[in-house]
């Protein structure tokens, strides 16, 4: 018994030496591969040029506001284009520095807030029914908020604590600036 603990003690305190390496830039990968495609065409359905916003963005981001406005987007105010130009943009940007490892934790921690802003924009905007809600603890880990969400919002918040990886723009940088000072 001694023996396969030595073994299993010795394989697995490699592969922990070589986590911080490979798990910030596979978390980034994973990120890219699933999420980097998905943001940018969502971001795309809201524009409808550099500078001007489609009528997805005002249903996608104020879908009550705007059933209100008698989905009329002159009757949203500066603040209410502020926030959707915003957010469109951070669906753009955001995604792009993760997958790049620039800024990563910032980044990281500004999808964070966008996916719980989408989230409640989903459940209380949108009104999404109970089984895409979903339930936690439960025997269908298939719903695309509760479900979908946690391992997105977990990537995320992997990269936050444990940054981009010596495979990103942060480390480049990072080693320039010891080089420098």
């Amino acid at each position: 018994m001694n023996a396969l603990i030595s073994l299993h003690n010795s394989v697995f305190s490699r592969l922990e030496r070589l986590s911080p390496a490979v798990l910030p830039t596979l978390a980034r990968l994973v990120f890219a591969a699933t999420l980097l495609v998905y943001f940018w065409v969502s971001a795309k359905t809201k524009l409808a040029g550099v500078f001007s916003l489609d009528a997805g963005a005002y249903i996608q981001i104020f879908p009550r506001k705007f059933e209100a406005f008698g989905y009329d987007p002159s009757q949203f105010g500066a603040l209410d284009r502020l926030i959707i130009f915003a957010g469109t943009y951070a669906e753009f940007i955001l995604p792009l520095l993760i997958a790049l490892g620039l800024f990563t934790r910032l980044a990281s921690l500004g999808m964070i807030g966008f996916v719980i802003v989408q989230s409640l924009t989903d459940i209380f905007g949108h009104n999404a029914d109970p089984t895409t809600i979903g339930t936690w603890f439960d025997k269908t880990p298939d719903a695309h908020i509760l479900d979908q969400r946690a391992f997105w919002v977990f990537i995320l918040i992997y990269l936050v604590l444990r940054g981009a990886g010596p495979l990103s723009l942060d480390a480049l940088l990072a080693r320039r600036h010891a080089a420098s000072g």
